[in-house]
């Protein structure tokens, strides 16, 4: 007992292991490119292969007769992606609004992962012996690939891509660097616009990478400080863990689902600008 107390973390060690990821080597700058996340890839692409999954049997198992409650949830998420699109596209959807469907399902399920408890995945791993000391193959692994900033920068550099791909597209290479040099002021203030309209395409991508990764990011830490508040066997620790723990979860699923309906409808905003000229 005596040593188990000895060796216990301290809150900062604590949260400092669970924010650990599983890469390829220890970043030591802001920047680094040749660090990889391997949590983060793992749990975004078996995320993505679930959501893909889900909209797979959906759409084997619809019926024209009175559908399931599977397919009336599926239908009614579908109507209002569709419905949103409408209203903010003003052009062709046929690739926009898949995409919008498969944006807030891809996100709500990467989410969603921040309900698994904080310490179940380093208790499992503990026990099989994989991540039990420093130095194990999964002593530091995230589950929650939005609360890292290279997963929800990575979407929106997604995005991006695609705002520049329909700004072509629509109004034609010419037309877009036509825009580029004479939007807003006009071309005789061209240096002035191309400025302005790279710190807008910045704005936009840093502020949908920031605004996911902020929300979940603190939404993780909240559940670490939770679970720090003492073990279930004091009074402090039940109030703690059941009766804090469960009202931060209730909140925390509109969090989940509201920064998901976000994340979709800016994609949506942002590529129907591009549509459409200054």
């Amino acid at each position: 007992m005596t040593m188990a107390a000895d060796h216990a973390p301290t809150a900062t060690e604590y949260i400092k292991h669970h924010l650990g990821h599983l890469s390829n080597a220890h970043q030591n700058s802001v920047v680094d490119f040749s660090i990889i996340n391997y949590d983060t890839i793992f749990w975004s692409v078996l995320m993505g292969v679930i959501g893909l999954f889900v909209m797979y049997l959906a759409a084997r198992k619809a019926t024209s007769g009175v559908p399931t409650r599977f397919q009336a949830a599926v239908e009614m998420l579908v109507e209002m992606v569709d419905d949103q699109s409408k209203s903010i596209i003003h052009g062709n959807r046929t690739f926009i609004a898949p995409l919008a469907l498969t944006v807030f399902v891809w996100v709500a399920l990467m989410n969603c992962l921040d309900f698994i408890p904080v310490d179940f995945l380093p208790r499992v791993f503990a026990w099989t012996g994989l991540g039990a000391e420093y130095g194990d193959p999964l002593y530091h692994h995230r589950i929650l690939p939005t609360a890292d900033l290279n997963g929800a920068l990575g979407m929106a550099l997604g995005v991006f891509a695609l705002m520049l791909y329909y700004g072509i597209k629509i109004k034609g290479i010419g037309g877009w660097l036509h825009e580029l040099f004479a939007a807003p002021f006009g071309i005789w203030m061209a240096p002035a616009n191309v400025l302005l309209n790279i710190i807008e395409y910045a704005a936009k991508t840093i502020s949908l990478a920031m605004r996911l990764f902020g929300n979940m990011y603190a939404g993780e830490l909240v559940f670490m400080l939770i679970a720090l508040l003492g073990g279930m066997a004091t009074a402090f620790g039940f109030i703690g863990h059941v009766i804090a723990g469960s009202i931060w979860a209730i909140f925390h699923i509109l969090i989940v689902f509201l920064q998901a309906f976000i994340f979709m409808m800016l994609t949506l905003v942002y590529l129907g600008q591009a549509h459409e000229g200054h």
